[in-house]
């Protein structure tokens, strides 16, 4: 997820393409107890146009998928769920895009694709919590990725407080280690502790999401938040400002100039070794293997922040885009569709295309041995669920509007710049979502 839509749209896409893959168009395929799949992902369209039709070569179904282009598919789903023959497959962003379509999603609760589901807490349910109504696509998953060799030169160092990862599991430790490294930094041929967190719209979403989820997410967990809420409290802001601090002060750049700084500023700072510490998540693992690092290199630790308990903190999981079955298809169209994602997810053509041609990582048990990743990052996230650390989840699929993050971001900008005040941050943070909250309900 490098940006907000990284995961939704890519800019190669220019137009709706439109496959019809197998027998007919949509209406064709519904009629017939087909399958229509209106796909999110222009970045997969060719991909899964191709195995749609060899899904249809294979069991004799017909397949039909639509790609909305870059940033049109909430419109291009209002549009084709209209007609007669609507998608009997498509995707919501969340519990609010969820919320959107609710009317439309089918329960999956009696669906392979559920069953298998890692955790089956990430899927998406009804109000009362008697169905199933959506399940992840893919899993992704972020915190402060760091690099293993750096780390252990500071641990050698003479005179370090903290001489092992395992003791880094809360954040008065993590400020040890990175104010000891930043003020070490020449004798350690850095350039500083954390790459730079920029304020460029490349990076701007590393703040203003990323970040602004870990105090979200344990806020909504103390008040057992699981639905969009009005308004907040603001109450791990303390917290927020923690970690918003120790990434200002202890940075390769000044903060002055953090305002121009983009992804590949940072990316460059962990690539090059002039960083041991860069927040970001497992869809940066390319990049990092194109500035030349290798899986043993790179380790992740969670986004401490000084909350209560956090030593039993793992790291932020989860999915933006979440299937749904179309239950105003055709019967006989929805149990085609369910058993596509069952075969999809269990057949070795199915698991192979997604996995490794279209590059997910998923959240299904049936992908393993060949079919697993060998992504770090979520091998790090995997360690630590696995040894009893509780992922934090994405609250900020919660953000009622996008200006709530811009506003979030600029308040942060010019707190980071010292031309702003935290309370600045304060007031965008919990007064901007109601405001936000509200305006975004007037327009539905």
């Amino acid at each position: 997820m490098r940006n907000t839509n990284k995961i939704l749209s890519a800019s190669l896409a220019t137009m709706l393409i439109i496959g019809a893959a197998g027998c007919g168009g949509s209406d064709d395929s519904a009629k017939a107890g087909g399958i229509y799949y209106l796909n999110n992902k222009p970045e997969i369209a060719e991909s899964m146009k191709a195995l749609a039709k060899e899904y249809t070569e294979e069991t004799g179904v017909a397949f039909n998928v639509q790609t909305a282009a870059s940033g049109t598919y909430q419109q291009s789903l209002k549009s084709e769920l209209s007609k007669n023959q609507p998608p009997t497959l498509f995707q919501v962003l969340g519990q609010v895009g969820l919320d959107t379509w609710k009317d439309y999603a089918g329960d999956m609760s009696d669906t392979e694709i559920y069953k298998q589901l890692n955790d089956p807490k990430l899927a998406l349910k009804s109000d009362d919590d008697s169905e199933v109504l959506a399940v992840p696509v893919v899993t992704e998953t972020y915190g402060i990725i760091y690099r293993k060799d750096l780390l252990q030169k500071y641990f050698d160092m003479s005179g370090a407080s903290v001489t092992s990862v395992e003791e880094i599991d809360n954040f008065n430790t993590l400020k040890t280690v990175a104010e000891e490294i930043q003020g070490n930094k020449d004798a350690l041929g850095l350039k500083g502790a954390f790459a730079s967190m920029g304020f460029d719209p490349s990076t701007m979403w590393r703040w203003s999401i990323h970040l602004a989820n870990i105090p979200l997410a344990n806020e909504f967990e103390k008040d057992s938040i699981t639905k969009q809420p009005a308004t907040i409290h603001g109450t791990y802001l303390k917290q927020f400002k923690n970690i918003s601090d120790l990434y200002i002060q202890n940075t390769t750049v000044k903060a002055t100039e953090l305002s121009g700084k983009t992804m590949d500023d940072a990316l460059s700072d962990i690539n090059s070794g002039e960083a041991v510490f860069f927040q970001n998540g497992s869809w940066a693992w390319p990049d990092l293997v194109s500035g030349g690092l290798e899986a043993e290199q790179v380790g992740v630790l969670p986004i401490y922040t000084g909350v209560p308990d956090e030593e039993n903190q793992g790291i932020a999981t989860g999915s933006e885009t979440f299937w749904c079955v179309n239950k105003q298809a055709s019967e006989e169209s929805q149990k085609a569709t369910k058993d596509f994602l069952k075969w999809l997810i269990t057949s070795d053509k199915g698991r192979e295309t997604w996995s490794k041609t279209m590059g997910f990582t998923t959240p299904f048990k049936t992908f393993t041995g060949e079919y697993a990743t060998d992504n770090p990052i979520v091998q790090a996230a995997n360690d630590y669920n696995e040894a009893g650390k509780q992922n934090v989840p994405w609250a900020f699929l919660y953000i009622p509007t996008e200006d709530w993050k811009t506003n979030l971001g600029n308040s942060l900008l010019e707190y980071a710049q010292g031309t702003g005040d935290w309370n600045a941050v304060k007031n965008s943070f919990v007064d901007g979502w109601a405001s936000e909250y509200e305006i975004a309900q007037s327009n539905k």
